[in-house]
């Protein structure tokens, strides 16, 4: 019975037995710091209730604290039902299961599990995934990707149920106490933590246990285990630091170590190496010791050396090489080469023939928590076999090739290395090739090394890994280790894996567990079970062709390796045959049925031809799908790809009629086609394909057919000339599937013609010229086989060209392109070409395109260099009329685009030029025209032709300015073409006046001033020259011509009259016009603006001011005049109120103006004459407004009173308050009447200076308040404590207080190092100021380890340093054994990286007095109240005064 509790360490909800004991196991954080702790707790094991894992998992389940605190738990809380009588330890222990059977070895080497028991965990692969996802629905069919990659399940994950009873029985009978390390050789031995060491034989029986629970309670928990490779000896490693050596012969103590290493350390590591009286040890200082055995007149003794000392790097992880029986003799061993792991970086020492380091190699940055891994592997490398060290901390495995070379020396070579998404804390090769991770979330991973491919992911959870983190952390001792140790300890399980010939062993709470490669057949059979076939035959497909991985079980001849395979596969692929028939609903959507076998029948015909079998295919596995007509159905449907893709030529009989009357009773009439073309002619039935074929119009199919089953290739023609003739010779139009059809003859007849096979691939040789031959002679037959009296000659060559005449030549002009050495296709030619002109000459049939086309055709035959044709030169010219007949005025642009394509093909040769020209301009064929000028060099000819052609007259800018700029033309030419230009200019700026200033720019510059005489049209003139004055980029020498005056005054002339509103931007962007000539003009023409503008420009403020300022008068009186119009007539109101609001319109835009002109001219001018200009302004706004007032117009008023408030406004920048006030009281308008009539416009100029100051105030106090804020936390970042790591000095290793009675200064780093002052001073870290007080200092090691240590040259005008905050401390010891004098502090505290960067973002938020400074005064303020002192202010800050209320202090 199961029931649910909460685990009080870490609430994990579980199932146990009643009566829990409050810890679980399953809880990683529990697990990994309650080894050896209460190990005297009862212990209770659930039996085994199914084969399932979670089941499986319940095994391991047990608990670690005492039982009285379970009683507070409340049943009814928990829902946890009562149980009668649970059952005993001995019940479940002596309870025997059918299947399991003992562990056995075929090798005393290897642990073999094939056989194990029958509850191993079948466990399932990232590849392998279910099948039943609803979406397969969706799928058409499956199909098989060779490139995927399915591993199945690569491990085989076994439970060793007598080593796992064995240590759950011996934890309750006789105390032995929970595991703790174990280790695998010939034999398995597993420590505990109540100091037992028990050995297992390879059927997982009990053979030894080794030691009492005497020595257990002095030596502590077995931390280390080791066995030497003649399985001979143990050594165990303790808790608290001590060694023994066992014999495991007789199990007889033979050595008891005290003294290897400093005491007050647990042995972390204790390793043989392949010399058994040489093994090393590792402690939890952090050190590695050889110990050398030695036996002298009957005593035995051992030897300690230190190899590493852990002061300078804890090591915590050690692996010597190893050699496997084969490679004993290998030249490496004789090294005895040793790999350790440091916290920092990876040694490799060889212990022999003397200590010496051959490779040291530091960690890329990882998380400090990560722990270190190491293992070696003899790997086949280039054709030689080498060890390879793979190494890790954190997610990057890196692999370190060693070889020996012939001088002896050891060469280190890096290789590629492996990135994963996890933190390992396991590695261990499994084989050559495959390593196996186990990472810090307890999920196994199978990795591929040449690859770098997880191969498959495994939970390890129900394994309840045992870590090692108490003997890390040293707590049998008192727990004397470095937090970094310590912190690396709560993830490390180096004692729970042990790796021994490709098998590894993985140690848990309560069981142990083994991990091997499955042979390739069970990892098939694995699939197969799981009833993934499709994984399964994909799986076996890479072993048949050698792309698998981590392959057991397949060795030698690759002939024979796939033949084995090859007859796995078949057995497989009837497996899975007999399991879809057996699957396939009975009843239901035909559609279901149909995609069931979809998704099974392509795969089955796809692996029976990849393993070429087609008799498999065709014979049995046909027969045993065809019981089910859906099944047959689908596999004949799947054949189609196959036959398409070439890899499935022949067909049986019966099969390919079955296929035949599939396809035809489904009317997949198309993909039959496709299947027949590709077919051997040999497997069909000729008289019932080509049945189907003309009943279904499968026109390729029946011409394929009639090719090469019968090699004939005429009747196709006639057949397909019968359907497209009748219709074309009546004149009718074709159909779409005429179309089609006619358009596969050509394609047919060029295939022919060129020696290729219709539709795909090529004629034999032998037939190749005999079948030209026919085809020649049928197409050039005078009549037909069934003609009638009416049918004209040549139907066969007049039915094509009707049809389509330019492809058709098409087809004769490539035939015709290999007749050069063939004296009986040369008559074929000259043949045809004789029709052609017979037939389609002086024919009404046929269009000038067509025709045209005829003689394009010839021509080009003509005019090659071989040519052997005849064609009389009277045809051209009768063509030549025909096509420049002036009389018919239809199709002009097509005969005039077939005549210059026959001209282009060299047409011109069977023509006489002049008579040519006279008849292309009678036939207004301009193109014509040009193509001969061209030839004849008159290229100014041309520029009329261009002129002439409205379809082209827009070319002609182009066609000038490629002419005058390229190379290649005379002087001559190119001037008769600028003369012709000039004369037809007045036409060229009519057609576009743009381009025809980019000509003028560009090549006319000099004659602007002609061309400017000749433009008689005033506005065509004003067009002209604002495209040619428009700016333009870069230098051309054109553009400095166009820089005169005159021309300029002339475009603004002319823009006054007909565009006004360009003037601004015109006088705004021109810089050629003279100022006094400009002002003449636009005052010419009353354009006020214009003139205010170059009045200004001139520096005449106060004239553009008196401009603009009449121009308003005249707007302020129209508006007047308008409000008393609208006042006097009532009926005519509605009708002025749109002039109204039009003329208000302008009275803003001239204020605007003005009060724009004003703002701009008084920044430079004194307060007088700013009055000048502002107090008219202000004037002429208030009379208006007196005046619109007294006419009752009160919208006008209001907005007049608006904009009256705007001037005033505006004025209060630069005119004082008091000024416009006594202004306002001395106006006449306002003088003589009562205050009332200024109240406003005096309470709104009050209402904007409050808003204005009340603005100043808030944003002042609002900058206070965030400076002060700022400024109180940066102090209290700069004046916290720091605490350093270690209390030694990180550059001599020494304690800090070296000399008692010697006063020494220490300086701590905000990095948590700590130095001595002199240290520092040797190692030439300081910078800054000469002076003692104000020297800088940077941390020598992380400044060291950044790639150099900062000097002078980082930066020190801003006063930064490479380190961080630093705090210097002066010890003065005055009695050695005094406590209470300890010591005076002094501390001088900088910005640390984070501060500095807080110091750059105040100091760009706020400018002003240096943030230094005040932090610097505030320092002064404090130091009588501070142990510390701050740096001193920066020179010149003395008299610095802190203006805002000083910060609080801040207590941490």
């Amino acid at each position: 019975m199961l029931h649910l509790y909460f685990c009080e360490l870490c609430r994990f909800r579980k199932f146990i037995l009643k009566k829990p004991t409050g810890r679980c196991n399953k809880c990683t954080s529990c697990r990994r710091n309650s080894v050896g702790t209460q190990a005297s707790s009862a212990v209770r094991v659930i039996p085994e209730m199914s084969e399932s894992p979670d089941a499986r998992s319940l095994l391991s389940a047990s608990s670690q604290l005492n039982l009285m605190e379970v009683d507070a738990i409340d049943d009814k809380e928990f829902d946890i039902p009562q149980v009668d009588t649970p059952p005993t330890l001995e019940s479940i222990l002596n309870e025997l299961e059918d299947e399991e059977e003992p562990f056995v070895l075929e090798d005393t080497c290897v642990l073999n599990t094939d056989n194990m028991d029958a509850h191993s965990c079948d466990t399932s692969s990232l590849a392998s995934s279910d099948s039943g996802d609803p979406a397969h629905l969706k799928r058409k069919r499956r199909t098989v990707d060779l490139n995927a990659t399915v591993h199945g399940s690569v491990l085989r994950h076994s439970l060793l149920k007598g080593i796992s009873a064995q240590i759950v029985s011996a934890a309750d009978k006789v105390d032995a106490g929970l595991p703790t390390a174990i280790t695998v050789s010939g034999v398995i031995a597993v420590g505990t933590s109540h100091g037992l060491a028990l050995v297992f034989d390879t059927n997982q029986a009990l053979r030894l246990c080794l030691g009492t629970k005497a020595t257990g309670a002095e030596f502590g928990a077995v931390s280390a285990l080791s066995i030497n490779h003649d399985c001979s000896r143990l050594l165990c490693g303790f808790a608290k630091g001590q060694i023994t050596m066992w014999d495991l012969a007789n199990g007889k103590l033979l050595r008891t170590i005290n003294d290897a290493h400093p005491p007050g350390t647990a042995i972390l590591h204790v390793k043989f190496t392949d010399d058994p009286t040489l093994a090393v040890c590792n402690d939890s200082g952090g050190s590695v010791f050889e110990l050398a055995f030695r036996r002298v007149m009957g005593m035995r003794s051992c030897d300690s050396r230190c190899l590493f000392s852990g002061s300078k790097g804890e090591v915590c992880c050690i692996e010597p090489l190893h050699a496997p029986p084969d490679f004993r003799d290998h030249p490496i061993t004789h090294y005895s080469l040793l790999a350790m792991a440091s916290l920092t970086k990876i040694l490799v020492i060889g212990l022999k023939p003397s200590l010496k380091v051959w490779m040291t190699f530091p960690y890329s940055k990882s998380d400090p928590s990560s722990v270190p891994q190491l293992a070696w592997q003899f790997v086949p490398v280039q054709k030689t076999v080498n060890p390879i060290l793979a190494f890790c901390k954190g997610d990057t495995v890196h692999f370190l090739l060693v070889k020996k070379e012939e001088t002896g020396t050891i060469h280190v070579i890096k290789q590629r290395q492996l990135h994963l998404s996890c933190d390992i804390i396991s590695l261990s090769w499994i084989n050559s090739r495959t390593l196996v991770l186990v990472d810090s979330h307890e999920k196994l991973q199978v990795v591929d090394r040449p690859s770098q491919e997880v191969l498959e992911t495994l939970d390890l959870e129900q394994v309840q890994l045992v870590y090692n983190s108490r003997h890390f952390k040293s707590l049998a001792t008192g727990g004397n280790v470095s937090q970094a140790l310590a912190l690396v300890g709560e993830k490390a399980c180096y004692q729970s894996v042990s790796s021994y010939a490709g098998q590894i062993v993985y140690l848990g709470t309560k069981s142990a567990h083994i991990m091997t490669l499955r042979n390739w057949r069970e990892r098939i059979d694995c699939l197969l079970k799981q009833e993934h076939f499709v994984e399964a035959l994909s799986l076996a497909w890479s072993f048949h062709e050698g792309t698998a991985k981590a392959v057991v079980g397949l060795f030698g001849d690759p002939v024979k390796r796939k033949g084995v395979v090859g007859d796995k596969m078949v057995e497989v692929i009837f497996q899975f045959a007999e399991h879809a028939l057996k699957k396939c609903p009975e009843h239901g959507k035909i559609q279901v049925m149909e995609q069931h076998f979809h998704d099974v029948v392509p795969v089955l015909v796809d692996y029976c031809l990849l393993l070429q079998r087609a008799d498999l295919l065709f014979n049995q596995l046909y027969a045993r799908l065809g019981e089910n007509m859906v099944a047959k159905g689908v596999f004949l449907e799947s054949l189609e790809s196959y036959i398409v893709a070439d890899r499935l030529g022949h067909l049986t009989t019966p099969i390919m009629r079955d296929l035949l009357a599939h396809y035809h009773g489904n009317g997949m009439m198309d993909s039959l086609e496709r299947c027949i073309v590709h077919l051997d002619v040999t497997s069909l039935d000729i008289q019932q394909v080509v049945k189907v074929c003309w009943e279904n119009q499968l026109y390729d199919a029946m011409i394929y057919v009639f090719n090469r089953g019968m090699n004939d290739y005429i009747t196709p023609m006639e057949k397909l000339f019968a359907v497209i003739g009748p219709p074309l010779r009546e004149g009718r139009g074709l159909t779409d599937e005429e179309v089609v059809m006619g358009n596969k003859l050509l394609v047919y007849i060029s295939c022919c013609l060129a020696g290729r096979a219709y539709p795909l691939g090529d004629i034999p040789e032998d037939l190749v010229v005999q079948v030209k031959h026919q085809v020649f002679e049928f197409l050039i037959r005078l009549h037909s086989a069934d003609s009638s009296e009416e049918e004209e000659v040549f139907p066969y060559i007049r039915t094509l060209l009707h049809f389509d005449t330019r492809e058709f030549l098409n087809v004769l002009a490539m035939t015709f392109e290999d007749f050069k050495n063939d004296k009986q296709a040369l008559e074929y030619q000259q043949r045809i070409v004789d029709i052609l002109l017979q037939v389609m000459v002086d024919n009404p049939d046929f269009t000038p395109s067509q025709v045209g086309g005829l003689f394009t055709f010839l021509a080009r035959q003509l005019a090659k260099p071989d040519n052997t044709l005849f064609v009389n030169r009277k045809l051209f010219d009768q063509v030549l009329e025909f096509l420049c007949c002036p009389d018919d005025d239809s199709r002009h642009t097509e005969r005039q685009q077939v005549l210059l394509e026959l001209l282009q093909v060299g047409g011109v040769v069977q023509f006489n030029e002049g008579r040519l020209l006279a008849l292309a301009e009678k036939a207004k064929f301009y193109q014509i025209c040009e193509f001969l000028y061209e030839k004849k060099h008159l290229y100014d000819r041309i520029i009329e032709c261009y002129l002439r052609d409205p379809l082209r007259k827009v070319e002609i800018f182009s066609y000038i300015h490629n002419l005058l700029s390229m190379p290649g033309y005379s002087p001559e030419e190119k001037q008769a073409v600028k003369d012709k230009a000039l004369q037809h200019m007045q036409e060229l700026v009519t057609l576009d006046p743009s381009k025809s200033a980019d000509l003028v720019v560009f090549h006319f510059a000099e004659e602007v001033q002609q061309i400017q005489s000749e433009l008689q049209d005033d506005q065509l003139l004003f067009q002209f020259l604002s495209c040619l004055l428009e700016p333009r980029e870069g230098h051309h020498p054109g553009i400095l011509l166009l820089q005169e005056h005159d021309l300029h005054e002339l475009l603004l002339d002319l823009m006054c009259r007909f565009a006004p509103q360009q003037l601004l931007s015109f006088l705004q962007t021109s810089q050629h016009y003279r100022l006094e000539e400009a002002i003449q003009i636009t005052e010419k023409y009353h354009h006020n603006e214009a003139t205010a503008y170059l009045l200004e420009k001139k520096g005449d403020v106060q004239g553009a001011f008196a401009v603009l300022l009449e121009t308003l008068k005249d707007k302020l009186s129209l508006l007047t005049a308008e409000s008393d119009r609208v006042e006097g007539g009532d009926g005519r109101r509605d009708e002025e109120e749109g002039g109204d609001e039009a003329t208000l319109t302008g009275v803003k835009d001239s204020l605007n103006e003005i009060i724009v002109l004003c703002h701009r001219s008084s920044q430079n001018l004194y307060q007088q004459q700013r009055e000048v200009l502002w107090f008219p302004l202000l004037e002429t706004m208030m009379a208006s407004q007196k005046l619109v007032k007294g006419l009752d117009a009160k919208h006008t008023f209001e907005v007049l009173k608006e904009l009256t408030m705007k001037v005033l406004n505006c004025m209060s920048t630069f005119i004082s308050l008091p000024s416009i006030i006594q202004r306002i009281l001395q106006d006449p308008v306002y003088g003589k009447g009562k205050l009332a009539e200024i109240q406003g416009l005096i309470l709104g100029m009050l209402d904007t200076f409050n808003y204005e100051q009340t603005l100043l105030e808030t944003t002042t106090s609002l900058l206070n308040h965030d400076l002060h804020w700022s400024l109180a936390h940066l102090r209290a970042a700069v004046t916290r404590g720091l605490h350093p790591r270690q209390d030694y000095c990180n550059i001599c290793l020494q304690q800090y207080k070296r000399r008692q009675d010697s006063a020494e200064e220490i300086i701590v780093f905000s990095c948590g190092h700590l130095y001595h002052f002199q240290c520092l001073q040797q190692k030439d870290c300081g910078w800054g100021f000469a002076s003692e007080q104000q020297q800088r200092w940077s941390c020598y090691k992380c400044s060291s380890s950044q790639g150099g240590r900062a000097g002078p040259s980082a930066e020190p005008n801003r006063g930064r340093s490479t380190s961080l905050a630093q705090t210097r401390v002066t010890s003065v010891h005055h009695d050695v054994g005094a406590e209470a004098d300890r010591k005076k502090v002094f501390v001088e505290a900088t910005l640390d990286l984070q501060q500095e960067q807080s110091w750059d973002q105040l100091r760009c938020l706020y400018r002003g007095p240096s943030r230094l400074s005040i932090l610097s005064e505030l320092s002064h303020c404090h130091s009588s109240e501070k142990t510390g002192l701050l740096i001193t202010a920066q020179p010149g800050t003395e008299n610095f005064q802190l203006k805002l209320a000083p910060p609080p202090l801040l207590e941490e």
